[in-house]
């Protein structure tokens, strides 16, 4: 009896103390990398979230950028730390596509990390030169299939959301386009502004501008219902293409291993974040949808953005080193 009674007590003692730990987390700063320059779509939408985590939390989340090697130099970082929370890592949806395009990578995504939340997304808009006879997803298809690889599209660079996007759109309508990789969004969108490429798949945030001053055509947008930014653009899918769907997420993912009462606390607090009034606001300014959902709900997405890009990186023979 005076045995069970010790081993109950000892029960108690433990469970006490998680739930204590769970109720002091984060107890000091937290780290939060990001595997790209300062400006960055994921960094700026993460910069937001995390200001305000801080508030609520009443510790500091800090920004430590580390760009390169389209953003596998920051995620190997976190893969190595120690999964106690205090070192987390803000990616986009390219972190998805990195797991087929680079076969050497020193991390796992889906073995290495687990999602605590996806913050919000921004959404690609399917725009070209108005010089093109085109109004519609459809006449486009058409005009570019009696031009095989006559149209060129740009991208920000090989592998990224833009080139992968297109690469999907190719495949999806039995087109075919030449890519023109350019080092940053901004010069691939000034280019199909002044007429030296056909088309591009960019973020709503980069090219919204030029369709408003009407320098470029958009055709169609890559979420799944249509942006507050330029309401009179249809989806994708409105546009004939069922199930089409793109858009740059932003996540924060923590090392596997992490505590699931830390896990829950973050994504709760980061829920709430996202769906006030102003941060709805802040989002749309940078032209990004606020998300919401359970770490395991994100986690299968995850999980099926991997399948997705995978899929697509082998059927458009893509390889980068």
């Amino acid at each position: 009896m005076i045995c069970k009674l010790k081993w109950a007590l000892i029960v108690c003692a433990l469970s006490a103390a998680g739930t204590l730990c769970a109720q002091t987390y984060p107890a000091k700063s937290v780290r939060v990398i990001v595997g790209y320059p300062a400006g960055a779509g994921n960094d700026v939408v993460g910069r937001l979230v995390m200001a305000e985590l801080s508030k609520r939390l009443g510790q500091q989340f800090i920004v430590d950028n580390r760009p390169g090697a389209s953003g596998n130099i920051g995620a190997e970082i976190v893969a190595r730390s120690a999964p106690d929370g205090y070192t987390l890592l803000n990616a986009p949806g390219s972190i998805a596509m990195s797991y087929s395009l680079f076969p050497k990578l020193s991390y796992n995504l889906l073995k290495d990390f687990e999602p605590i939340a996806v913050m919000g997304s921004v959404p690609f808009l399917f725009v070209v030169h108005p010089s093109l006879p085109v109004k519609s997803v459809g006449e486009f298809i058409a005009f570019a299939k009696a031009r095989p690889g006559q149209l060129t599209f740009g991208s920000a660079g090989a592998g990224g959301g833009p080139h992968l996007t297109a690469e999907l759109f190719s495949l999806r309508a039995g087109v075919k386009m030449l890519h023109v990789p350019y080092r940053g969004t901004a010069y691939a969108t000034t280019d199909v502004a002044s007429g030296e490429l056909s088309t591009i798949f960019a973020p709503t945030s980069s090219i919204v501008h030029l369709v408003r001053s009407r320098r470029v055509r958009a055709l169609a947008i890559t979420s799944t219902q249509r942006h507050p930014s330029v309401p009179d653009v249809p989806t994708m899918i409105e546009a004939g293409m069922d199930g089409f769907e793109a858009r740059n997420w932003i996540a924060l993912f923590a090392p596997t291993g992490m505590s699931s009462d830390a896990i829950n606390l973050l994504n709760a607090e980061i829920n709430r974040i996202v769906q006030t009034p102003a941060m709805h606001d802040r989002f749309t300014a940078v032209g990004a949808e606020p998300l919401v959902g359970t770490p395991r709900q994100w986690a299968a997405y995850v999980r099926d953005e991997v399948a997705k890009w995978t899929k697509v990186v082998k059927a458009a023979g893509i390889r980068l080193e």
